[in-house]
Order: C-alpha cells, then sequence, then structure tokens
C-alpha cells in the first residue's frame, strides 16, 4: 500500500493564482522521499491539504488508503507534521507541550508520558523536560516540533524545512535520528532548501515548480542524469596560470585552486596524469556544485515562464 495517493490535485485561490496544476504523487510505504521546489512552487499548499489546513480546488487525496473527503479523520491520524514555521507555546513546558499533543489523539496520559520521555530522551531533549520552550536554542526548538508530532506515532511524517537555521552538529544529529526513524518503518516525506540533506536522506524524489511535478525518481536515477560534473581542485603549489589539456575545461579560481568540468566518460586519472605531466600536482579534490543542486536549476529553469 503507499503512504500516499495524489491525482490531479488541484488549488485555486480567490485571486486567480493556481498554486497546483494537476498534481500527480505517490510516495510508498516506507519510503523517505524528497519534496523539492523553489519558493512559490506549491509544496506548502500541497502540505496545506494533505492535513486539511488548505481546501483543495480538486482531484483526490488518499493517506494509506483513507479519502482525505470521505476519511479524513482516518487520514489525518495516520499523519504526523512539523511545520516550518515555529508554533509552540512559548509559555508550557517541553513535556507539557508534547503530553497535550497527545491528549488531542485520545491517547491516555499515562502512555502519553511514556512516549515523552521517549521522543524527549531520542532528540536530547529530556533533561530539558521542565522548561518552558522560550528558553530554548533555534534548534531545540525544532527537535521539540518532531518529538511533538510523533507523540501519536503517524505512519507517515512530514517535515517542512526541519532543519531551517540550525547549525551542523545538530543538523548532522536530527538526520542520525530521522534515519533511524525510518529504518522503524515510518514514511518520511522531507522539504528542504539544503539539497544536501535530500541527496544524503531520501531514496526518491519529486521536484515541483509553477505547480507542477517536473521530475519524479529514484534519488540515484535522477543524479544520473548529469552527463558533467564540474570539481575543485586544491594544488600542492601555487600557480599563475593552467595549461591547456584537451578536451577538459579549466578554469583558475585562485593561486591553489582549479576547477575543472568533466563528462561522464572522461577519466579523473587520465587527467591527473596529464596535469602531473604539466607541473601540477592534487592534493585533494570537491564537487563545486552539489550534483542535485544542479539538476534543479536545470529542470525548474526549463520551466521557467511556462504557461501556469
Amino acid at each position: 500500500m503507499d503512504a500516499l495517493t495524489v491525482r490531479g490535485l488541484t488549488k485555486h485561490y480567490r485571486n486567480g493564482a493556481l498554486a497546483l496544476n494537476g498534481v500527480d504523487l505517490d510516495v510508498s510505504e516506507g519510503d523517505f522521499f524528497a519534496l523539492l521546489g523553489p519558493n512559490g512552487a506549491g509544496k506548502t499548499t500541497l502540505i496545506g491539504i494533505l492535513t486539511s489546513l488548505v481546501t483543495k480546488t480538486g482531484g483526490n487525496v488518499a493517506v494509506f488508503g483513507h479519502d482525505i473527503d470521505t476519511d479524513l479523520e482516518a487520514a489525518k491520524s495516520c499523519i504526523g507534521v512539523v511545520p516550518q514555521e515555529l508554533n509552540l507555546n512559548q509559555f508550557e513546558t517541553c513535556e507539557t507541550i508534547v503530553v497535550n499533543q497527545a491528549g488531542f489523539y485520545g491517547i491516555p496520559r499515562r502512555i502519553a508520558r511514556e512516549r515523552a520521555r521517549k521522543y524527549l530522551t531520542q532528540l536530547s531533549l529530556w533533561d530539558r523536560r521542565d522548561k518552558m520552550a522560550r528558553t530554548l536554542s533555534g534548534g531545540m526548538k525544532r527537535r521539540l516540533m518532531i518529538a511533538r508530532a510523533l507523540m501519536h506515532e503517524p505512519r507517515l511524517l512530514i517535515l517542512d524545512e526541519p532543519t531551517a537555521g540550525v547549525d551542523i552538529e545538530i543538523r548532522r544529529s536530527m538526520w542520525d535520528f530521522l534515519e533511524a526513524l525510518n529504518a522503524s518503518g515510518t514514511t518520511i516525506i522531507l522539504t528542504t532548501h539544503y539539497l544536501e540533506e535530500a541527496e544524503a536522506l531520501c531514496r526518491n524524489i519529486a521536484i515541483i515548480d509553477g505547480g507542477r511535478i517536473v521530475a519524479r525518481d529514484a534519488m540515484d536515477d535522477l543524479l544520473r542524469r548529469l552527463h558533467t560534473e564540474t570539481f575543485v581542485f586544491d594544488l600542492r603549489q601555487a600557480v599563475t596560470s593552467v595549461p591547456t589539456v584537451e578536451g577538459y575545461d579549466i578554469q583558475l579560481l585562485d593561486p591553489r585552486s582549479i576547477s575543472v568540468e568533466i563528462d561522464k566518460t572522461q577519466s579523473l586519472n587520465e587527467l591527473f596524469a596529464r596535469l602531473s605531466a604539466h607541473g601540477i600536482d592534487v592534493l585533494s579534490m570537491r564537487n563545486k556544485v552539489n550534483r542535485l543542486e544542479e539538476i534543479f536549476m536545470r529542470l525548474t529553469e526549463k520551466t521557467a515562464g511556462a504557461p501556469q
């Protein structure tokens, strides 16, 4: 069974804006799925419809087989949402916030307290359980929102920019937690502007632009669409110019680094040998542009200016 099935989903706003234009989307149960798109692409509208915060104009949506038109309560019970905006009661304690959330789903208080301990501990917040939310750092508030969304143990967790404004160390710890949660069977849909996050975590991806799905594929297959990659090489010795190497586009970035565009059919070992023949020794290399970001830009550029 699919965790999410969307068919022909449309949303017209009263001002004439067409936010969603016939969206079709399937997310398999147990998947870690990325939903990406530029600002205004329709991501938030889509999530709003899934969670009944936005009324759709047309189309069908089912969550684990529960149609949101005919079985909304069952569909909502399957979903946990971590919104982009911080919407915590700033004057309640962490434990109170998550226990009260469980109460909205009819979970007995004893079980709610057990789950509060479980999820606050897993998200490194148990020692802050008696602190008011307003005293927490931004990263802690993000983690508290995840704990709150998990209190009714949903089968589908939707994360809208969960690591926005979070430092690298906390972001990595959140990645570890989400990977473990997904491995335990929870389906996760992630929206993020950190494209390396999607590449690191997600197995499948859809890119939405202008209210349409412009790409839907396995992450690995989508990345294979790139025919070239640009690498940055850090050099052992400073150089003032770069040699001409037939078949390679080499640019000098600074005296100790160059960028090279490489086609899939070309060999890195051959390039290293040619550079070495010109007296250039490479210390290290890295991607100049995140691969997923490059695909994202190419796909969204194709749809720019298209009829909406």
